[in-house]
């Protein structure tokens, strides 16, 4: 190996007090990181610089980039980085791809197609079903299990389950499971009768059932009757919620009195009573037996073996199995850094795990096929922009930096990001962004096709907007594309010009999907020239308050605003020692006192100013559309509390009927207009059954809605820039 300082004096110099670093999958083992003898390893390239600084070549203010060819690159492990691998405020340390898209750092490993061959073996063909049995392909991966076999899967768990996962041609594959996945979706085996919730009984005699234990319930369906129950049958469900996901063993099954008993309790306990449909829903996982659809795969974790049913063209795909368990790429404690136009494929962990870092940037980068979610950011002045990220077990963007207590800023951004297909394996609470601390922002971000929410946050201070938000919430009840609940020091976060449309989940009766969620006494959001379409109870305030709602576009909606008196209704409002102790989180946030008693003063005499009533709410200036229930949904203590609320030059519409508006009487500050079939009302959006709501020039909606102001609806979404050259569809 050369001297450090040799390997230096070799390196490409682009200006004065700037060097570049070359790495190649062409890399030999003796190199020196120049253009004709580069680096075959990111980690080569890393332990350089460091050696570099140490000698004194690299001085602190010389720009460092370090630059990969096209290629790909197995990351065998983590790379790391730390205090000592960044730049300066002038001058960052920069890892950019030579060219856009063409460099892959893989966390997993190759097999190739023709490795895997039929399977013959009587046992395991007797347990396929009898139309699979001629479609199943087996390769056998021990050369790439871990010391000591591949990890079982454990009783119960949420997120991700035991490694490795498999992909072939960049998708994720099923394991093996029934129902069949047959659309986003999916498919569901349902219950209506439990035998035991689980959850402990207080005023029982049998000490084991003042205990929380495994619940069980009765399964009409036969179909149990083909499984190994010993060999290992897992079930996901929402066990009770619909926010609330967990994958629990079967422990044992009757067929005699169809019951399936739980091998673990779940928290909520089994069919427990929730808001939502009563019919509770799983499917089975993981089974040998219903192997029976192309994408779907078994392991045989003790013998080592890989069960296929391809897909068609399989003889020409890509195969990868993960093998990197811990994040791709771990920054902790790093500053001035930017990782440009790198392709982060395939772990059982995340992509990007960012800690402590300041002035870090994540631009123009693709993170795919990743178990556990794709960056995790802690710090200030950093960025994720112009990335695509999805193909996600969790979330797709993890944020936090700044100081609630001295409400200071992180600056933290996210902007530009195509985030899409995240929550595949916890699927609840996974969100394409979440979002904490204080003074960070969020925009023109693309976020779609998941199962729960979009944007998770809490906070203070923090900007959301410009945000595309559609197909989410398609599996789950009682859950907003926007989400944020139960604490009264939530102040200050603005949600404006942003488009939620085309949400999924709930049910007709129940409603229970929201495009803006406040829950349970949240307060400090404000909401204005948001665009909300087919995105179920648009507006959600749950019992909170100081939350603004101005200059709001609703449409097609059936309920367009609701707000509640939950804070006056339920016991549990302000009960040390829950989750909700709305006043002890304020304490904690000393909010009697600078600089939270001059920033939140209404929140400073909360106590004093009748803390459980929903006050400070103004509605002004909106515009509801064909909202078919209810304009606005407020309870009977929300009624009695109008005198308080501000309500006024509202305007709701139904464009093309005669049929009464349905507005509650005693709600003020609304003006109704109807159309008829006839002559409905044309408000001038181009394409309103395409969800486009941009303006015609001619467009009549301010002569309609004089108090309405025009929202940028153009300006909303992606954009292109120096990373991004090309935008997908925004499915307007």
């Amino acid at each position: 190996m050369r001297p450090a300082v040799l390997v230096f004096l070799c390196m490409t110099t682009v200006a004065w007090g700037a060097q570049t670093i070359h790495v190649s999958p062409a890399g030999g083992t003796v190199s020196d990181g120049s253009l004709e003898h580069p680096y075959a390893t990111l980690e080569q390239a890393r332990d350089a610089i460091r050696a570099g600084r140490k000698s004194g070549v690299i001085k602190r203010d010389d720009e460092v980039t370090v630059l990969i060819e096209p290629g790909i690159y197995v990351q065998a492990g983590t790379l790391k980085l730390s205090r000592e691998d960044g730049g300066s405020t002038k001058s960052p340390v920069i890892y950019q791809a030579s060219k856009q898209g063409k460099v892959h750092l893989v966390g997993g490993v190759s097999l190739d197609p023709t490795r895997f061959k039929p399977a013959t073996d009587t046992a395991v063909l007797e347990r396929l079903q009898p139309a699979a049995r001629a479609h199943v392909v087996v390769c056998d991966v021990s050369a790439h299990a871990p010391r000591g076999g591949f990890p079982p899967f454990k009783t119960a768990y949420q997120g991700v389950p035991a490694e490795p996962l498999l992909y072939v041609n960049g998708s994720p594959m099923t394991m093996a499971r029934w129902p069949n996945l047959t659309s986003d979706q999916g498919n569901w085996a349902g219950f209506t009768k439990v035998i035991d919730t689980g959850l402990p009984d207080t005023e029982s005699k049998d000490p084991a059932k003042k205990k929380r234990r495994a619940g069980s319930f009765v399964f009409d369906d036969p179909r149990p009757t083909h499984w190994d129950i010993d060999q290992g049958v897992w079930l996901f469900g929402y066990w009770t919620h619909d926010w609330s996901d967990e994958v629990i063993r079967i422990a044992s099954y009757d067929a005699d009195q169809k019951l399936i008993q739980l091998a673990a309790p779940h928290n909520y306990g089994i069919m427990a009573g929730t808001w939502g449909r009563n019919e509770r829903r799983f499917y089975a996982l993981n089974l040998l037996e219903e192997l029976d659809a192309p994408g779907e795969w078994y392991l045989d974790r003790t013998h080592n073996l890989l069960y296929l049913y391809p897909e068609s063209g399989f003889a020409c795909a890509q195969v990868v199995l993960t093998t990197l368990t811990t994040p791709m790429v771990d920054i902790d404690g790093t500053e001035h850094l930017r990782f440009r136009e790198l392709d982060l494929e395939y772990g059982h962990s995340l992509g990007f795990s960012v800690k402590n870092a300041k002035d870090v940037h994540i631009e123009g980068c693709v993170v795919a096929n990743f178990a556990a979610g794709g960056v995790s950011l802690n710090g200030t002045d950093c960025s994720v922009r112009s990335c695509d990220l999805f193909n996600l077990g969790r979330a797709g963007i993890s944020v936090s930096g700044g100081d609630r207590k001295t409400l200071t800023n992180g600056n933290n951004v996210i902007d530009n990001n195509h985030i899409h297909h995240f929550g595949l394996f916890q699927r609840t609470y996974a969100p394409g962004i979440g979002l904490n601390g204080c003074g960070n922002v969020l925009r023109h971000n693309c976020i779609h096709d998941a199962p729960h929410t979009a944007v998770l946050y809490g906070g203070n201070e923090h900007l959301i907007e410009f945000n595309n938000v559609y197909r989410v919430v398609m599996e789950t009840g009682d859950a907003g594309a926007f989400y944020t609940g139960r604490d009264w020091t939530t102040q200050g976060n603005v949600l404006k010009y942003n488009y939620i449309h085309d949400l999924g989940g709930g049910d007709a009766d129940h409603v229970n999907t929201m495009g803006f969620y406040f829950d349970d006494c949240d307060c400090g959001d404000e909401v204005t020239g948001n665009v909300f379409f087919r995105a179920g109870r648009a507006i959600m305030i749950g019992g909170g308050r100081e939350h603004p709602i101005t200059n709001n576009l609703v449409v097609e909606c059936p309920i367009g605003l609701h707000i509640d008196s939950r804070g006056m209704s339920w016991a549990q409002w302000n009960e040390p020692d829950t989750s909700w102790w709305l006043e002890g989180k304020a304490e904690k946030m000393d909010y009697k006192q600078p600089p939270w008693s001059e920033r939140y003063p209404r929140l400073a005499r909360i106590m004093q100013d009748s803390p459980r009533e929903p006050l400070y709410n103004p509605i002004r200036n909106n515009l509801f559309i064909d909202c078919t229930q209810q304009v606005c949904n407020f309870d009977g203590k929300v009624m009695d509390l109008m005198d308080k609320f501000e309500l006024e030059n509202n305007l709701a519409v139904f464009t093309a009927s005669t049929q009464e508006i349905p507005l509650k009487k005693g709600i003020k500050g609304f003006r109704t207009l109807n159309g008829t079939l006839q002559a409905p009302i044309d408000f001038g959006f181009e394409d309103r059954d395409a969800g486009n709501f941009n303006l015609r020039s001619n467009a009549k909606l301010t002569q309609i809605a004089p108090h309405f102001q025009a929202i940028p609806f153009d300006k909303i979404g992606l954009y292109k820039d120096e990373f991004r050259k090309e935008l997908p569809d925004k499915s307007f």
